[in-house]
């Protein structure tokens, strides 16, 4: 554990948005992932795209990429960010009866990407939940996290 401040509060304790004025322009990357784990029966509506609702994976895919372009809107503090490449995977696991979700956020700019990429997957696995919940209510979207991050004065950061 780090003594570090919290960065969103100032000296008097009082929510801001960080002031990243000074900060230089760099090269940003963040990978995130996370999963969704259901009934066999709905990753077979998944994966053979015969879900109601149609392509489940493809209109995840679409509406991760719309979330990482709103975390501003969404998270309070966020810096809106001028985005230069967002990508959502989504890999079916059979074995374990889910979807796991990795997204890639990338910026040249004075702020990382990481919450970028942390809602997008947050978003993407929930439209998972919300296309399919007619036939399974009971998915649990799990160990949604960052898993790397590049750029900045902090450099590069790998999650164990």
């Amino acid at each position: 554990m780090t003594n570090q401040p919290l960065t969103h509060f100032n000296s008097a304790g009082q929510a801001h948005m960080v002031d990243v004025g000074q900060k230089a322009e760099t090269a940003r990357t963040a990978r995130a992932g996370g999963s969704i784990f259901m009934n066999p029966e709905t990753l077979q509506l998944i994966a053979g795209g015969s879900a109601k609702k149609g392509d489940v994976l493809g209109i995840a895919r679409i509406a991760a990429i719309q979330a990482s372009k709103r975390t501003g809107d969404l998270i309070p503090l966020c810096h809106p960010i001028a985005l230069t490449r967002v990508t959502a995977d989504f890999v079916i696991d059979q074995a374990n009866a889910a979807v796991h979700c990795e997204v890639t956020a990338e910026c040249f700019g004075k702020t990382g990407v990481e919450m970028e990429a942390l809602t997008a997957t947050s978003v993407g696995l929930l439209t998972i939940y919300d296309m399919c919940k007619a036939v399974d209510r009971g998915m649990r979207i799990e160990n949604v996290r960052l898993l790397e991050k590049k750029g900045g004065k902090s450099g590069h950061w790998l999650a164990d």
